[in-house]
């Protein structure tokens, strides 16, 4: 006998909430589309590059719908769809690259900010030949300039002396990057004591330039982060580099569109996200040598796809540069951003160096909202808040901009260089000076150079092409000053609290001698080292403790009866063993 199947009742409720949720997720997917949509390149630019993608965000890309693009020279081009990581966006990737000169119509049914009825355009520049690396300035110096170690006889890195300190002992070690060898440059980390802590090598037969080295968080954990590539005519071609705390890189984060990201800004967000610059050499009409666009870029370090883009050349006249085309140099570089920094609405504020000028910039329409200084400034500036090719400009949440004014060049425009603090009142269009911090005694720095606001209200400021750190308190009195022992320098210079255990493991070193052996050993980046347990034996099998001994710098020299075979172990502040090295045979 068969069964006859149960019949399936719905209730009237359950099928009125059905058909309920079906229109609010229509009302939903309705109202998605009409929402204003931001889109990189931005509606109307004139300097996008051949291999740019069309990014879209304010939309998932389900919600995209179809997309039409088509170039007057090139036609109608096909291409892939890629979603961003947080699901708010949606990038065109197009299967063809673009042809210089020609402009490029993008038709939707979105609602797009800058454009009309769904469609917007955008025109594609007519690249130049990008900036060739350059190697970088070497000093002399003498050896006693140079760190070495008997257990990483490797790193040979620039030594820093500190000429006073009355800081607070929690508030971290400094992080710098020297860039003028003599044997390596790289990102390096230093106690307050100016001892090394962590440093990785880069011989400069490999042209490599670091900068921008500091702490940031990336997904909810502390990394470092840092740029590196090479440089020429003050730009840089390279990428951001992310490593965790056991020195392990975790992220590569490389500029989009076909640009290359610049040294001079790397700034992870909270989101994921990172900011980078580029420069971008095109040709001008009008203008006989290469002109150098200068573009912001957002992107998305999961996917790599652009979030944001911004050129510099579609909305600062060059006739607002401190520079023309007749200034000497194979290349016009009218912009030179140099930092970086969003608001708390999303904004951006744009340090350029070759306007002497800072901007906020709108982040949906790309529209700039104020200019600070330069030749257009929209605020009437108080005494002393002018700046000359200034870098690293923070707003921070009390409305007070923090600025490194390096005012020199050429041209030189003021006696010495300073970091500024400026209140904006933008109800007003104010800007009113601060504070001043000098450093002790004046310096003046040709370029680069950073100032950064520490909890506590104290300033630490890198002065760039000098080769000072110092560190001042909210009253603007020198407390901290150090310097590279030779005459190096670093594009920035930061203090972070940084915590670490490296994953490869221990060195050591041991020499033989009639007296007994001597054990030199390290851990590149350790900082939770408390103390030294040394074994040693006649053989790797039958090892005993011999001494345990304090740490006292990178490298801690323990002197032990004669054994053939030694071994460290790095011990915690408690006695646990936080790491061991290889076993190895005395000298």
């Amino acid at each position: 006998m068969l069964r006859r199947s149960p019949r399936l009742i719905i209730p009237i409720s359950a099928l009125a909430t059905a058909v309920a949720v079906t229109v609010v997720l229509l009302a939903v997917a309705g109202r998605a589309s009409r929402m204003p949509v931001s889109v990189y390149p931005l509606a109307g630019s004139r300097a996008s590059l051949p291999q740019t993608q069309i990014a879209f965000r304010g939309v998932s890309r389900g919600q995209l719908g179809p997309i039409v693009v088509t170039g007057t020279s090139s036609g109608r081009h096909s291409g892939t769809v890629r979603a961003d990581s947080d699901g708010h966006g949606a990038s065109f990737i197009s299967a063809k690259p673009f042809r210089p000169g020609e402009r490029v119509t993008v038709r939707t049914r979105l609602r797009i900010h800058g454009g009309r009825r769904g469609t917007f355009s955008f025109n594609i520049a007519r690249p130049s030949t990008p900036v060739p690396p350059a190697a970088l300035p070497v000093l002399a110096a003498p050896s006693s300039a140079i760190a070495h170690f008997h257990s990483r006889a490797d790193l040979d890195p620039a030594m820093v002396t500190v000429d006073r300190d009355g800081t607070p002992a929690d508030e971290g070690d400094l992080l710098v990057a020297p860039q003028n060898g003599p044997t390596q440059d790289g990102p390096m980390i230093l106690d307050p004591d100016g001892r090394l802590v962590w440093f990785k090598p880069f011989p400069v037969s490999s042209r490599t330039l670091i900068t921008d080295f500091r702490v940031q968080n990336y997904l909810g954990k502390r990394v470092l982060t840092w740029w590196q590539g090479s440089t020429n005519q003050g730009s840089g071609r390279g990428e951001g580099v992310i490593y965790d705390d056991q020195y392990r890189q975790v992220a590569t984060v490389k500029a989009a569109d076909g640009l290359a990201a610049d040294l001079h800004e790397f700034l992870v967000t909270r989101q994921g996200d990172a900011y980078v610059t580029a420069f971008s050499p095109v040709s001008v009409p009008g203008v006989d040598k290469p002109v150098m666009d200068c573009v912001v870029q957002e992107i998305d370090i999961r996917t790599g796809l652009v979030l944001f883009e911004w050129h510099a050349l579609d909305h600062v006249p060059l006739k607002d540069s401190d520079f023309t085309p007749k200034s000497p140099g194979h290349i016009f570089d009218p912009y030179h951003i140099n930092s970086i920094w969003p608001t708390r609405d999303g904004n951006l504020i744009v340090s350029m160096r070759d306007t002497s000028a800072i901007y906020e910039i709108d982040r949906r329409t790309g529209k700039i909202l104020w200019t600070l200084g330069g030749k257009a400034s929209s605020f009437k500036m108080g005494p002393g808040t002018r700046t000359a090719l200034q870098h690293d400009a923070i707003l921070h949440g009390d409305g007070a901009l923090t600025i490194f004014d390096d005012g020199g060049g050429p041209p030189q425009v003021h006696s010495h260089s300073r970091g500024i603090r400026i209140k904006l009142n933008t109800r007003k269009m104010t800007a009113t000076l601060v504070r001043e911090y000098d450093h002790d005694p004046q310096t003046l720095a040709d370029f680069e150079g950073s100032m950064q606001l520490l909890q506590d209200g104290n300033v630490v400021i890198g002065w760039g092409q000098q080769p000072y750190i110092s560190e001042d308190s909210p009253a603007g009195r020198q407390i901290y000053a150090a310097h590279f022992t030779s005459r190096n320098s670093s594009y920035r210079a930061y203090r972070f609290p940084w915590s670490a255990t490296p994953a490869s493991p221990p060195a050591v070193d041991a020499t033989r001698s009639a007296s007994g052996t001597t054990v030199y050993t390290s851990w590149n980046g350790a900082t939770g080292v408390a103390r030294w347990r040394v074994l040693g034996g006649p053989d790797s099998n039958h090892l005993r403790v011999l001494k345990v001994a304090p740490q006292t710098g990178f490298e801690t020299e323990i002197s032990v009866p004669e054994e053939q075979f030694v071994q460290t172990q790095a011990l915690s502040a408690s006695g646990g063993v936080l790491g061991s090295s290889p076993v190895t045979r005395a000298r």
